[in-house]
């Protein structure tokens, strides 16, 4: 049956074999997701089943070199999105770490592999009677250089599903991206060590060394010239399809004159995607165009890839398979953990990132065609082939989950608590976040607060719910530090009667415990109220009357019903004499990066005390969003960004802080597109409620329900009144 389908199948166009590897690649990376595998696992997978090895149906006799083009295509793309991710700027706050790390997992795994090859395969003559020992050093050298490659999607789509946020993740991805330039570059030595070495080693080592920095130099230098190429032509386009069109020529003439010239277009096109994101004008418009061109490409690169694997080769090979595998995960847990050591980096990230690093697709992929590509280096494809696919194979069945393993770990996801973590999250893990239900708070690592000298107020919050106390009790005491005054807990109790009291104030004991635990880390002392009264919103506004209140901060309940919540709300912001203060959680609390979306002028003067009170304390990048219809003029575009620079020059966010204005047809669609690179939001709502809220609504509170991100919702103090 199927030496019938192949003998049709052969008759047929290279035309409809696209439209077998593409159909076939989407089914096979869906049924993947399935069972939680990455895409590029059931692309390889299909590609295996319909090559030579499988139906026999995408075979070398059929294609020929007539889909090589694709490959070209495709290994620009990944060479240039690797280079999108080295952002300097980006990497200056965090470069000790990632540079320490970088360096030592991908010497980690250049080594071990470069050994666990070496010895073996000469032990067993793997390369047959023809090979010298040259050879066997210079399979081992390009294995160990493929080896320290990672795969930047499989690992952005765990960090994705887990949507995990914080320094932990930074860096997890600033050190994928950094190993893939360093595996690119030393490929490029590499390849052409062993090309001037010849297969019987009469070329000099040194010779090879400096012939292969010469062609890494002239690698550079058409990437950064097809980078300032594409740059200068974006400035001058404004459609983004007319950008695709002269970016994407640009890219790969840029490709097809490296291989011209012998010299590697993966460097070239690495240094190109470099060169774009660090412009002063930083125009990334073609990287986003390239997102929605990629996809079919990747599929029939990866398929394709997958035609490649011979299963008889895995007889030979498959041992050194199971060496590379091995010996390269070690080296990358191995070498991350020193590296972090050495960079006096947090535990989370000494403990946990190595396992993060286990996955490899493109990158690698990428480079074993160059390998098949070059007619000096073919002698080692039918080793290198089915050592690194067996290799991608595993590492992108294993590799994801131990990056969910890892994120959990380092407290950066939103959907696991402490009791999953297991004994060694409670020796390390507890170190970097405190975790209850599906709300996490990274430990306060910043150095104590020292309290002025205090004078009379408070700043109160509201303690009902374990899972919130701890986050609340941080903000509330981040706020009293920029008043100068004592943050307060209330907490609002019936009178004291029967058993059910005596359970509620047990649980108030405790909740006051935890409270207390974080403000003492932040280095103050923390007041606690117990308010005796039938109605929440009665006993908290009662604290709030014995003595001057420059905050109240609400959390939304984890129990309980948000009506109800809704009406304690309502009541005390309709007759506090303060700003009130709702904070929505959302996962793990972080205010490194704050976005605060502005929709009118008013807004600056009821976040004000806000924002610079989150400012003050550590480090921060704050992005201020003026958001304004889709019609407006240009020159009041202009004047609001004036205005907002003004503002904050006037108190002191100048340091911190980034200004955007918006035209949009849809506010909440953009404040939310905008969330997804930000720790924390804040933005301010009206005092209205009842009909005139149900007519005019709140924008605040529908992008709280939408952003999936924690939230702070500061309603202003009563005109008339000064809280101070």
């Amino acid at each position: 049956m199927t030496s019938l389908i192949r003998d049709l199948y052969l008759d047929m166009e290279v035309t409809l074999a696209l439209a077998i590897l593409l159909g076939a690649g989407f089914v096979a990376a869906k049924l993947g997701q399935l069972i939680r595998l990455p895409s590029v696992t059931g692309y390889v997978c299909v590609g295996l089943i319909l090559g030579p090895s499988g139906l026999h149906l995408i075979t070398p006799e059929l294609t020929g070199n007539r889909l090589d083009h694709f490959n070209q295509i495709a290994l620009m793309l990944i060479a240039f999105g690797v280079g999108e991710h080295l952002e300097l700027k980006r990497l200056r706050h965090t470069a000790r770490n990632v540079l320490w790390i970088s360096a030592f997992e991908s010497l980690g795994a250049f080594t071990l592999v470069f050994l666990s090859i070496f010895i073996p395969a000469i032990l067993f003559a793997m390369g047959g009677a023809g090979w010298t020992l040259f050879n066997y050093f210079g399979l081992a050298m390009l294995l160990g250089t493929v080896a320290m490659a990672t795969a930047p999607a499989s690992t952005m789509h765990v960090m994705r599903e887990m949507k995990a946020c914080g320094p932990w993740t930074t860096t997890l991805m600033q050190v994928v991206a950094m190993d893939n330039g360093f595996a690119i570059m030393m490929f490029g030595v590499v390849a052409s060590v062993a090309r001037h070495m010849g297969g019987d080693g009469s070329g000099s080592l040194l010779g090879g060394c400096l012939f292969s920095m010469w062609e890494v130099f002239i690698s550079l230098c058409m990437g950064i010239a097809t980078g300032l190429l594409i740059d200068f032509a974006g400035s001058r386009i404004k459609q983004r399809s007319e950008m695709l069109t002269v970016g994407l020529s640009l890219l790969l003439l840029c490709g097809e004159g490296a291989r011209y010239f012998d010299v590697s277009p993966l460097l070239a096109g690495m240094a190109a995607g470099f060169t774009i994101v660090n412009r002063d004008q930083r125009d990334v418009r073609f990287f986003r165009a390239l997102n929605a061109f990629e996809t079919p490409i990747y599929v029939l690169f990866f398929t394709l890839a997958g035609t490649h694997l011979d299963v008889t080769a895995l007889k030979v090979a498959g041992v050194l398979g199971l060496l590379y595998f091995f010996a390269r995960a070690f080296g990358k847990v191995t070498g991350a953990r020193i590296g972090a050591g050495l960079a006096k980096a947090d535990l989370p990230i000494r403990f946990y990132l190595g396992q993060a690093l286990v996955p490899q697709a493109g990158v690698a992929i990428g480079l074993i065609f160059l390998v098949k590509g070059d007619a000096e280096l073919q002698i080692y494809t039918s080793i290198i082939t089915p050592v690194v696919l067996a290799g991608v194979f595993l590492s992108e069945i294993v590799g994801p989950p131990l990056a969910r393993d890892a994120v959990v770990k380092a407290g950066e996801s939103l959907f696991v608590d402490l009791d999953e973590l297991g004994t060694d999250a409670d020796e390390h893990g507890r170190n970097s976040v405190i975790r209850s239900d599906r709300v996490g708070l990274v430990a306060w690592t910043w150095e104590k607060l020292i309290p002025p000298v205090p004078r009379a107020g408070q700043v109160i919050f509201g303690a009902s719910h374990v899972a919130t106390v701890a986050g609340l009790a941080r903000l509330a005491t981040i706020l009293a530090h920029y008043h100068h005054v004592r943050p307060c807990a209330v907490r609002v109790l019936p009178e004291e009667v029967g058993l059910y009291y005596k359970e509620l104030s047990a649980e108030s004991d405790l909740l006051f415990a935890v409270e207390k635990a974080e403000v003492g880390t932040m280095g103050y002392e923390l007041e606690t109220a117990i308010v005796h009264s039938d109605k929440v919103a009665d006993g908290i506004l009662a604290q709030a009357d014995v003595c001057a209140t420059f905050g109240i901060i609400l959390g939304h309940p984890i129990k309980g019903t948000a009506k109800e919540f809704q009406r304690v709300v309502e009541q005390v912001v309709r007759r506090a004499h303060c700003q009130v203060i709702i904070v929505r959680f959302a996962g793990v609390l972080h205010t490194e990066r704050i976005l605060v979306p502005i929709t009118s002028s008013d807004d600056l003067a009821v976040l004000e005390d806000t924002v610079c009170a989150l400012s003050r304390i550590g480090r921060h990048r704050i992005t201020l969003l003026r958001v304004l219809p889709p019609d407006e003029r240009e020159s009041y575009v202009e004047a609001c960004q004036q205005r907002l620079l003004d503002w904050s020059l006037e108190i002191g966010l100048d340091h911190c802080v980034n200004i955007r204005v918006l035209t949009t047809e849809a506010r909440i669609e953009a404040i939310v597109g905008e969330a997804g690179e930000h720790d924390l939001l804040v933005m301010a709502s009206s005092r209205c409620h009842g009909l005139e809220k149900l007519v005019f609504g709140s924008l605040a509170e529908s992008v709280a329900q939408q952003c999936g991100k924690p939230m702070l919702i500061v309603y202003p103090a009563p005109v008339e009144q000064d809280c101070g």
